[in-house]
């Protein structure tokens, strides 16, 4: 059984009503045209935000057919292993990590039957940091948004950066551009995902973000936003942070 379903301890940072929400969406997170369809598409340019950064972090080439080989990522709130997966092809050990007990075995599930090595577990961050465990790059992609103390879950999840590592975030401004268009547009509009998907009161600003990096011992050392292009259906990078934006910090080897 899930720990963080039964120990009181391994709740940590975890919103039950969020973890609940995404519950009943775990089979759905393959299902390119169902409501996960825009992180598929949007999947691509983080993949290659995160295999470039960590390249040249340390000293791989992103062309070579295995270029994460031998390095620890750890995905925070993993889902159904939509990006976990990826990066374990690129070579990556990749450990997936979420609280959603339908997420983990869909994810599982998932691959095995691709047979892709990924160790997936019911676990959250906190009960893997107090377990001693560290990696070369930790992602909190799409995630600071759901959880009940974002701060906190930030600075939990530098301390699981090993010296010289990465942490590596997704996720949504606070504007109201970003209220029109994540909120308004894709979840009551377009209906690209299900109402109630995001609280714009929990969304981040970067600065925000910024800080509780700070907080946790790293150093923001990028920081991008990412459009939606409607003519070709694809994200790319931008300047424009004011919806969409990632983020990459480092500690200090």
């Amino acid at each position: 059984m899930d720990r963080a379903a039964t120990d009181p301890v391994a709740e940590g940072f975890v919103d039950r009503d969020e973890v609940a929400r995404f519950d009943a969406l775990a089979a759905t997170w393959w299902d390119e045209t169902g409501p996960m369809r825009v992180l598929h598409r949007f999947n691509p340019v983080r993949l290659a935000y995160i295999r470039d950064a960590l390249c040249r972090r340390f000293g791989r080439d992103p062309r070579a057919p295995f270029p994460l080989e031998g390095l620890s990522v750890c995905d925070v709130g993993c889902g159904g292993g939509v990006l976990s997966e990826p990066l374990a092809r690129l070579g990556a050990r990749v450990t997936g990590l979420d609280p959603a007990e339908q997420n983990i075995a869909v994810a599982k599930a998932h691959a095995e039957a691709t047979g892709v090595p990924v160790d997936y577990r019911g676990e959250t961050i906190e009960a893997v940091v107090a377990g001693g465990e560290s990696f070369d790059a930790v992602l909190i992609m799409e995630v600071v948004e759901h959880v009940s103390d974002m701060p906190a879950f930030v600075r939990t999840a530098c301390a699981a950066v090993k010296p010289g590592g990465l942490l590596f975030g997704a996720t949504l401004n606070r504007t109201l551009r970003s209220f029109a268009l994540a909120i308004v547009g894709a979840e009551y509009v377009l209906g690209w995902l299900p109402r109630g998907t995001h609280d714009w009161q929990k969304f981040v600003t970067p600065e925000e973000l910024a800080r509780a990096v700070r907080a946790g011992g790293l150093a923001v050392t990028d920081t991008v936003g990412v459009v939606y292009n409607p003519l070709t259906d694809s994200w790319r990078i931008s300047r424009d942070k004011a919806v969409n934006y990632m983020v990459a910090a480092e500690r200090s080897a």
